[in-house]
């Protein structure tokens, strides 16, 4: 807790607002909208990034999967960092200011000249990620008291502002970019965070004591604000890092083998500062993280394969209305998150009151089980296409369908479980763990996509249909084994996590 925290005005101490009356505290609306604004940018830029990559800087499916893959990986990749420096030094408020204002620097940036500046926007926008999107998460823990059963409740809420703003992004982004400026485009991602800054700025003393710096109110301002500006200086000078790592896929390799186990071995040593009983939950953290690297390495193929198999290979027809695939496949996922997950949260609220709900292990399995599905019915496209390779757009979104089930069983649940396996001082470290993972299930995904892609540059419609749905055939082979896997050791994962289900 920071100097400030004496401060705080009586309404907005730490009790006030965990003891919230409802469904779901008023600072969550806030995190909601302030975090909406921000996925608006990362995933309209999700969306976009694949296909500016193969009709803008001219690379070939192939390439643009890796490189993809590559760029999502760094992004979860520092939110590992910004988890860090959130805990031990700014706090989670100023990392939001810190991260929000990068990302709009790199949207701006990539907005002057999209081709030429691409990537060392895009290494902003890596930076700025990372310093946010962990820490607002850990934010939303803090608003509930241990075993608070609304907490799963509220991360499903949060997770339909995540939705929403991917949903608005997703759309308007893709169609800005091809249809009429991809400058236009990127410029929209440094108005969007301006907006979540605003929203920050506005809402912050609502927060209470949460987020705010970790550092000892008995250190003096100077020495806080050196550390601070080192902190601030330290992720600037790390973006000529990036700019190297990503334009050279041989450098991201190596590092992608040398920074997993490095990470991994830095929880271990965290952990010996802990009980037994902390360490149990943590053993069962990292468990749900092994896992999730698996998902998001089928689950990114959203974001690479999948939007390259929607604009080489679906048509522009669903249900008697004309659309461009690659919007279908940019915000199918989140209309339907919006839809689905705060009925899904209601349904773990009722089946909790009766005792039924799953514990969270199968909840993941389960998930895998619906991924599975999901692929399969990618795969079964093939059969509904034409003599040219084109096939149903309405099939492909009920795939998307299926995935989203598959992602309620998982993501809210995984954010929800970091918080609370977590003890509070390893709790932004641990949700930095979580993005790590997806960090590298983003890599795999790329590697993944890659094996799918025709290498021929002159490959026919048809042979890319071909390549792409016996890929996700493997897939849903591939999601049924983790799941059944998960299934089996379930028991043993609720007996580590003690009290959290």
């Amino acid at each position: 807790m920071s100097q400030n925290a004496t401060n705080i005005p009586p309404q907005y101490t730490l009790e006030n607002i965990q003891n919230f009356k409802g469904k779901y505290p008023i600072q969550l609306w806030y995190l909601f909208s302030i975090e909406m604004w921000e996925r608006f940018c990362f995933y309209g830029m999700r969306g976009m990034l694949a296909v500016f990559m193969v009709e803008m800087l001219m690379l070939q499916d192939g390439e643009a999967n890796l490189q993809y893959g590559a760029i999502q990986a760094f992004i979860y990749i520092f939110t590992f960092v910004g988890g860090f420096f959130a805990d031990k030094i700014l706090g989670f408020r100023k990392s939001l200011f810190w991260g929000g204002a990068m990302m709009a620097v790199g949207g701006f940036f990539i907005a002057t000249s999209p081709v030429e500046f691409f990537y060392i926007g895009t290494c902003f926008t890596i930076v700025g990620t990372g310093f946010f999107k962990p820490n607002i998460s850990t934010m939303v823990g803090g608003l509930y008291k241990e075993g608070d059963t609304r907490r799963e409740a509220g991360f499903s809420l949060f997770y339909s502002g995540i939705n929403l703003g991917a949903l608005l992004g997703g759309i308007l982004m893709i169609y800005v970019g091809k249809y009429h400026s991809w400058s236009l485009a990127f410029a929209l991602v440094g108005v969007a965070m301006c907006i979540s800054i605003i929203i920050l700025i506005f809402t912050q003393k609502t927060m209470g004591p949460i987020g705010l710096s970790p550092l000892d109110p008995a250190m003096s301002k100077k020495k806080k604000r050196t550390y601070e500006f080192l902190t601030y200086g330290a992720s600037l000078a790390a973006i000529p890092f990036l700019y190297m790592l990503i334009r050279n896929m041989d450098n991201t390799d190596i590092f992608m083998l040398i920074a997993g186990p490095a990470t991994l071995l830095y929880v271990f040593y965290e952990m010996t500062h802990h009980t037994w009983e902390e360490n149990k939950k943590l053993i069962a953290a990292l468990i749900f993280i092994a896992f999730s690297v698996l998902f998001w390495a089928f689950f990114e193929q959203s974001g690479g394969s999948l939007s390259l198999f929607a604009l080489n290979n679906i048509n522009h027809d669903l249900a008697g209305m004309t659309i461009d695939p690659n919007i279908v496949n940019n915000s199918s996922n989140s209309l339907f998150v919006i839809i689905f997950a705060p009925l899904i949260g209601i349904l773990w609220i009722w089946l909790s009151k009766r005792k039924s709900e799953p514990n969270s292990a199968v909840k993941f399995g389960l998930g895998f089980i619906l991924l599975a599905i999901g692929f399969y019915v990618f795969y079964s496209t093939v059969h509904f296409a034409s003599e040219q390779g084109m096939t149903s757009l309405e099939i492909f979104t009920a795939a998307y369908l299926l995935l989203t089930f598959g992602e309620l069983c998982v993501s809210p649940i995984g954010l929800s479980l970091m918080t609370k396996l977590s003890p509070g001082r390893m709790q932004g470290l641990m949700m930095g763990m979580w993005f790590l993972a997806s960090g590298y299930g983003q890599y795999v995904a790329g590697l993944l996509g890659k094996g799918m892609s025709v290498p021929d540059e002159n490959a026919t419609a048809v042979e890319k249909l071909v390549s792409f749905t016996n890929g996700y055939h493997q897939l849903a082979i591939y999601a049924v084994i983790a799941g059944v896997v998960l299934l089996i050791i379930s028991p043993l994962i609720k007996k580590l996590m003690g009290n959290v289900t």
